[in-house]
């Protein structure tokens, strides 16, 4: 097999003039949004319109990740993977549907503060701020790093530390600059390239195998000339259900009930209630553009099974013996990994299939994938730790040091997603999507339980909620050790791992977990007092759109949360006199001490009648695609 071929003088212009597009969205955006408040940095100034919140949901949504995992897992297993990108869909209209219209009632800009108001207290909040940003780098932000340095590596040879660092120190740079507005327009501009370039290679390898008839015949002759000697073993031939996203519940690699059932639990985590998505869906102007932000998102998802997935198949095809290796040696003489070289799928398709030019794109497209991934990430950390750690660390912080705290935190991610590069590096064992979905399994549960028993349920109080969050943590942290401790054995070795981790799937593993957090939830909620009704009106999908109520002899004025959240932020009166320096560092990081916070610009849940059945509609038809496509892979 011949060498991968490198980018020409062509691809690297066509590179540049991505990134220099990108530039320039990103002063444009920062000249356009208000980045000088909470609600304009954090929210985007809750202005954005129904298209860069699909756009930026999406691209929130793929990453290297997408492309290098789910890529490498259609070699190796089939199409099975491409369930949970259609199982998506669903959760997607979950958020602008029942989860987004809650939100905005009650006034909120992280989900941390959601739980600080709709249960009482702090312990939930701080618990759920800390567990979020842990689950950030251990499940996004390392993961993205090492499947974009995988593509680096493959289109520039660079040394992937280097080509980490100054794509995350570009990406951190207008993250910081420009607020959730600047990350939403890059977003955009990320999703069209994303797209365009996944269906353009998608149509090069169908053509290049013969059509999807042809690739249903020749994947399954697929098999590497350095398979293992025992073929019984059927390590390195393709799984005969490898064109059926439904499989065996017991045998296979993906059982049809945990991926409906547990699917439903992993996905309404991380489309409604994880902060990376939901904050692009709060900056909308009103809950119709969020709505119609994730019928958007929800089409191009409608994509991924076949711009992803079939050219990893297709790839297993083209180049067998180097993606579909089996024999550790082999694989650490192909990609350095004695585990197996599956991650290499797509990017090898890239380099060796496009012509100049083309190529590129393609490598744009990657890199647009990692930027749009990495800054949303970033920025949603960043509003996190801001209004829900730093605020309670400082309570009368002025609305300069929030602005300065929120940007300095990420630096700080940046600096922590460097140091975890080599571990992510050394304990990746051959599927990068097992890894993030197993992650996904072990620790969503919990906080699925929290928040959608304290959208769906009145009755559900502090303590439910806060002991269900726990004990689904600590076995899903119980599960982790198990896997780290007694690691899957190589391909035709003998399975000696207890049953609790070789005969339970993690998708499984996902449903018990999540059944026990709701339960303790229930039970403890049925056990204590009931929450007054200051945490539940307006708070729940029941009581939606009301105000939220004042505690009975209080005489604080009744306003929406986010007015009083703009009296904390005002700032002292500061003298006029400040170096042209200084203005200029002011302007470019969007500090000011002028402050607009008000309320005109907050989301309603009221909707046009019009645009609202409009909007319905177009779910409806999105619905219909995905459960066609569902059909037609069982």
């Amino acid at each position: 097999m011949a060498g991968t071929k490198g980018v020409d003088t062509v691809d690297i212009v066509i590179i540049c003039l991505y990134f220099v597009v990108v530039a320039l969205v990103g002063l444009w955006s920062m000249y356009k949004s208000k980045r000088s408040n909470a609600r304009g940095y954090f929210l985007a100034g809750r202005t954005m319109t129904w298209w860069p919140v699909g756009a930026s949901i999406f691209a929130s949504n793929v990453g290297t990740g997408h492309f290098i995992g789910m890529a490498g897992t259609g070699a190796v297993s089939g199409l099975a993977v491409g369930i949970y990108e259609v199982q998506a869909i669903y959760y997607v209209l979950l958020l602008g549907w029942v989860f987004v219209p809650v939100y905005t009632s009650a006034g909120v800009f992280t989900m941390p503060e959601y739980l600080r108001k709709r249960y009482g207290g702090q312990r939930l909040r701080i618990v759920v701020s800390v567990y979020s940003l842990f689950l950030y780098i251990l499940m996004k932000i390392s993961v993205d790093i090492f499947s974009g340095a995988i593509f680096i590596q493959q289109a520039f040879d660079w040394n992937m530390y280097f080509s980490t660092v100054v794509l995350l120190l570009f990406t951190t740079t207008y993250t910081v600059t420009g607020g959730l507005g600047a990350v939403m327009y890059t977003d955009t501009l990320g999703s069209f390239v994303m797209v365009i370039g996944g269906f353009v290679l998608m149509g090069l390898a169908l053509g290049e195998v013969g059509g999807y008839e042809e690739l249903q015949v020749k994947y399954m002759q697929a098999i590497p000339n350095t398979t293992l000697a025992d073929p019984t073993t059927a390590c390195g031939y393709p799984r005969a259900d490898a064109f059926n996203m439904m499989r065996d519940p017991v045998t296979s690699d993906q059982p049809w009930p945990g991926a409906v059932i547990g699917l439903f639990f992993m996905g309404t985590w991380y489309f409604c209630a994880d902060q990376v998505i939901v904050q692009r869906a709060l900056a909308a102007k009103n809950v119709t553009h969020a709505k119609a932000g994730s019928v958007l998102a929800s089409y191009l998802k409608l994509g991924l099974t076949f711009m992803i997935v079939l050219p990893g198949m297709i790839a297993r095809i083209l180049f067998t013996d180097d993606v579909a290796c089996v024999d550790p040696a082999e694989c650490k003489r192909i990609c350095d990994s004695e585990v197996g070289c599956s991650n290499i799928a797509y990017p090898k398709l890239v380099m060796e299939l496009m012509p100049s030019g083309v190529r590129g794109l393609m490598v744009a497209v990657m890199m647009a994938a990692l930027m749009s991934s990495l800054t949303s990430i970033f920025n949603s950390g960043s509003t996190i730790f801001t209004m829900d750690i730093w605020r309670r660390i400082r309570p009368k912080a002025t609305n300069r040091e929030i602005m300065a705290v929120g940007r300095l935190f990420v630096v700080f991610l940046l600096a922590v997603s460097l140091m975890w590069v080599p571990v992510v590096q050394s304990s990746q064992s051959g599927q990068l999507v097992d890894y993030i979905n197993s992650m996904q399994s072990y620790f969503t549960p919990p906080i699925f339980a929290c928040f959608a028993m304290g959208v769906a349920w009145e009755r559900t109080t502090e303590q439910g909620a806060f002991w269900g969050l726990i004990i689904g943590i600590a076995l899903g942290v119980l599960r982790m050790i198990l896997d780290i401790i007694y690691p899957a054995p190589p391909c035709g070795s003998p399975d000696t791992r207890p049953a609790v981790v070789s005969k339970i799937h993690f998708l499984y593993f996902n449903c018990i977990v999540a059944v026990i957090s709701l339960s303790v939830t229930i039970v403890i909620s049925l056990l204590t007092q009931k929450l007054p009704d200051e945490y539940v009106v307006g708070m729940t999908w029941s009581t939606r759109g009301k105000r939220p109520l004042v505690p009975s002899g209080s005489s604080r004025k009744i306003v929406p949360v986010s007015e009083e959240e703009d009296e904390e932020e005002s700032d002292d009166e500061v003298d006029k006199q400040v170096p042209r320096w200084k203005k200029a560092v002011f302007w470019l990081c969007g500090i000011s001490e002028e402050v607009d916070e008000s309320s005109e610009n907050v989301a309603s849940i009221k909707e046009n009648p019009k645009w609202q059945k409009f909007v319905a509609v177009n779910a409806l038809i999105v619905i219909g695609f995905a459960i066609g496509i569902n059909v037609f892979v069982w």
